[in-house]
């Protein structure tokens, strides 16, 4: 996760905040980052591979 501060601008209505206001940049963050969530629960019922595997498979073929 990423810590920063953020530049959002809340429009607030009788005391209480209603909207926020983004910098584009932080909103096109956020937009990705709920895709790549999408993508996760997506396929979180897909067969897992245990780390070991994944090191076996990528010094197969890795570039020498």
């Amino acid at each position: 996760m990423r810590a920063r501060e953020s530049a959002a601008e809340y429009v607030v209505k009788n005391g209480k905040r209603k909207a926020v206001i983004l910098p584009i940049e932080e909103y096109e963050e956020l937009l990705e980052d709920l895709y790549d969530l999408g993508v996760i629960a997506s396929r979180r019922h897909e067969p897992t591979i245990p780390f070991e595997e994944v090191l076996r498979r990528l010094k197969k073929n890795a570039p020498v």
